[in-house]
């Protein structure tokens, strides 16, 4: 690699956006996506995920296209691209695989690029799929004529403490060369440094059990609530006694969603699967924490008796962030729906244009109305921050107010309004 490399990002969304400005402090940087709206607004200095500012946009040296083309010839191709479930939650690496088709198209031997993927995926697939497929369709040798990489993405949305300049990037290649030069790299843009894994798969699999150990965590949390709500003990009160221990750990319950904690498990346990092993842990975790929404909605009726009108406040997967993608708020939706309520939802952040598209749902203005049943799903400061005369303003007379996160466990909210709290 030259000592002043071009880099091409491919996927700019959550995690390649904020990545590949950054690249472009340093390095001569290109940022490619197949989304023209995308694009668009990204070179009129909007960022709909709300990762990177305004100013940063507009003063960034990167240069955005939706041309494959333009991407031909680089040094470094980092594939941030996302990597779902299926219907079967089956892993869906159809965006890995196009991405990697069209790195493949791009790459000038003599450069002998390097290809790290940032991607969300289970140990192997740099390796054992990516590689072999970059080899087929380009006609060219890894390790002779291109190399492989692998970084695991560590972006939290919304989190501006732990962002991508501020974080340890763990860096793994196919020969101490490759690592050497992601050491550079990346080290050009964190103060958190960088960590050397001791393989490509070691990285891999550091990334897939991350966000597994968040996933059992938070089902163990979901677990304890669900046994506590027989005896009317709020799992909230009980948290605030053990927090008091010095080694107690603070996950907390709650609907569990998103593009990594509720989906990066069944990447752990396809490839359990796949070499014999029974991960029961891991599947178990992910039932649990599935199936919270409808057990929320179905305790929620069984105090209420009967079915009538309900608001859902927040929809996207966590508070303060617009991502819509894998929220469990539509199974509290879905199943209130299916319990016979007239349901209404609203969200400050979420795109009204992708809650119609995606989910056939239109957010509802409460202004002026009231509801039998209001639940607090998502903590939006807007929402924790939510006057108590606004709140009460929000039930009708005889209804419930529903705290999925406790947010509103401390108001001093009217004794005849009744309460609910995981």
């Amino acid at each position: 690699m030259r000592a002043s490399p071009t880099i091409a990002v491919v996927g700019l969304g959550y995690v390649g956006l904020p990545l590949a400005v950054a690249l472009a402090g340093k390095f001569d940087t290109i940022g490619f996506d197949i989304n023209l709206d995308r694009i668009s607004e990204l070179r009129d200095g909007h960022d709909r995920t709300n990762e990177v500012e305004e100013a940063a946009l507009r003063e960034t040296t990167l240069r955005f296209t939706s041309e494959p083309g333009q991407c031909a010839g680089a040094d470094l191709y980092i594939v941030t691209v996302p990597t779902p479930v299926d219907a079967a939650n089956r892993p869906d690496l159809s965006a890995v695989i196009a991405a990697t088709r069209m790195v493949a198209d791009a790459l000038d031997p003599a450069r002998r690029p390097t290809i790290v993927y940032e991607s969300t995926v289970y140990p192997g697939v740099t390796e054992d799929v990516c590689g072999p497929e970059i080899e087929r369709v380009s006609g060219l040798r890894r390790g002779r004529d291109f190399r492989l990489g692998y970084s695991p993405e560590r972006i939290n949305p919304g989190d501006r403490e732990h962002s991508v300049d501020r974080i340890t990037k763990v860096i793994a290649g196919e020969d101490e060369e490759v690592v050497e030069q992601l050491a550079g790299v990346y080290g050009a843009i964190t103060s958190g440094g960088v960590f050397r894994a001791a393989s490509i798969k070691a990285a891999e699999g550091a990334k897939a059990i991350e966000n597994a150990q968040r996933d059992i965590n938070i089902a163990f949390m979901n677990e304890v609530a669900q046994i506590f709500s027989r005896i009317d003990l709020s799992v909230w009160d009980v948290l605030a006694a053990a927090r008091t221990k010095w080694n107690f750990l603070g996950f907390e319950p709650g609907l569990v969603g998103g593009h990594c904690i509720g989906v990066d498990p069944y990447y752990l346990s396809h490839l359990a699967q796949q070499v014999g092993h029974d991960p029961q842990v891991i599947l178990s975790g992910r039932h649990t924490n599935d199936c919270m929404g409808s057990w929320i909605a179905d305790r929620l009726h069984e105090r209420r008796g009967k079915a009538g009108t309900a608001l859902v406040l927040g929809l996207t997967f966590k508070e303060n962030v617009p991502d819509l993608r894998n929220s469990r708020s539509f199974d509290v939706v879905r199943r209130l729906n299916w319990l016979g309520y007239a349901v209404d939802v609203a969200d400050p952040l979420a795109s009204p244009k992708e809650l119609e598209r995606e989910h056939a749902l239109a957010v509802t203005d409460p202004d002026g109305r009231n509801y039998d049943l209001v639940i607090g799903a998502v903590a939006h400061s807007a929402y924790r921050d939510m006057t108590d005369d606004r709140l009460e303003s929000l039930v009708a007379p005889g209804g419930t107010l529903a705290d999925l996160k406790g947010m509103w466990r401390e108001r001093r909210l009217d004794p005849a309004l009744d309460r609910w709290t995981l």
